[in-house]
């Protein structure tokens, strides 16, 4: 039988969609929530520390903080064609926190982004079949993005 975990991690991060028809074109932030969604098996190998889980939730947050908060958390995401952020942020001592990146920095992006950083460490130490399956972004508390492989 499949089942299916959660685990979250939330993130003070700035952004701005550069060609956004309202407010979201302006320099802002947000309190983003990354939610890993995991499918996989229930470990039943006896007398080991997962057994009766999918994977150890401790360890879901280890490779959420690494490879998502870590990187993004108190950071500003900025799309590398926003020339107009990109030549400001240029200007700013190196311990400032800019992530450039590929692609337009909104929720929808983003969940693709997370699930790519996240999706191979998703490991199988007992042959469970685990899997990261979706990956959930809340930008604000009424709007979520998910991304599916």
């Amino acid at each position: 039988m499949t089942t299916i975990i959660r685990r979250y991690v939330e993130t003070d991060t700035g952004h701005r969609v550069p060609n956004h028809k309202s407010k979201c074109r302006h320099i802002h932030g947000h309190r983003y929530r990354f939610e890993a969604e995991i499918e996989g098996d229930v470990v039943d190998t006896e007398g080991v520390s997962e057994e009766g889980m999918l994977m150890d939730f401790s360890d879901v947050s280890a490779i959420l903080e690494k490879y998502v908060h870590d990187v993004v958390d108190h950071a500003f995401v900025v799309y590398e064609k926003d020339s107009m952020l990109v030549n400001l942020f240029d200007q700013l001592p190196p311990e400032h926190r800019i992530v450039k990146v590929p692609f337009i920095p909104t929720a929808e992006n983003l969940a693709k982004w997370a699930f790519e950083q996240v999706s191979p460490h998703i490991t199988s130490t007992y042959g469970n079949k685990l899997r990261l399956v979706a990956m959930h972004v809340r930008e604000t508390p009424k709007s979520w993005a998910c991304w599916r492989e």
